[in-house]
């Protein structure tokens, strides 16, 4: 007798069977190499996050130690959780306690840290999204997703103007997770319900100099 699961597969290779042999060409004719003076790009990058709920600190490179212990501070994190590769210099003003993360520890004890530190890969002034890969310096994904807290420092020079030229930094093999601000949903009648899907507050520490 035929389950279903086998009439299901078999409907499938028959529409394999009769699908086209050519690959069909996918137009990559959309705008890009676009530019905007920093003072512009930081403006722009603001306004968006802003607009998503996150908070925004720019400063400049020499300062990132003494924001981000700020941040933290004002938070009451006493307890936060950073990637392997996080640039130690970042967490010199801080005094609270510091975990490195690994893929040893479980996804659902993350959820004891009063918030994470971690770098990023690239920015979208357009859209006010964030991108992370993965790096050492940016962790995985579950680190990012779990604490109620995410302080994320990234480089103005990172950041581009629009999808296409921040998508290009990027490289495709790694894994890659969009931010634009923080977790946030609303229920039918339409009232905003944050720390959804990930942290209830998103600090963005934009070095302006770097």
């Amino acid at each position: 007798m035929t389950t279903a699961r086998e009439t299901v597969l078999g409907r499938v290779r028959d529409a394999l069977a009769l699908a086209p042999a050519a690959e069909t060409p996918i137009p990559r004719d959309y705008r890009t190499g676009r530019t905007l003076p920093d003072a512009e790009r930081l403006a722009l990058f603001t306004d968006r996050l802003v607009d998503y709920k996150a908070q925004v600190h720019p400063c400049t490179a020499e300062r990132t130690a003494e924001v981000v212990a700020e941040v933290l501070r004002e938070r009451g994190a006493g307890r936060i959780g950073v990637p392997a590769g996080l640039e130690p210099r970042w967490l010199a003003a801080y005094d609270g306690q510091v975990q490195q993360d690994s893929a040893d520890i479980p996804a659902p004890a993350l959820d004891a840290l009063d918030g994470v530190v971690t770098a990023s890969a690239a920015g979208c002034a357009e859209t006010g999204t964030i991108f992370l890969d993965g790096s050492p310096d940016q962790g995985r994904r579950a680190l990012s997703l779990v604490p109620d807290l995410h302080v994320c420092v990234i480089d103005l020079s990172a950041v581009e103007v629009g999808v296409p030229e921040a998508v290009a930094r990027l490289v495709p093999e790694r894994p890659t997770t969009l931010i634009s601000g923080p977790s946030a949903t609303s229920d039918i009648e339409l009232e905003r319900v944050e720390g959804v899907h990930g942290p209830r507050t998103l600090a963005v520490v934009i070095r302006t100099d770097a």
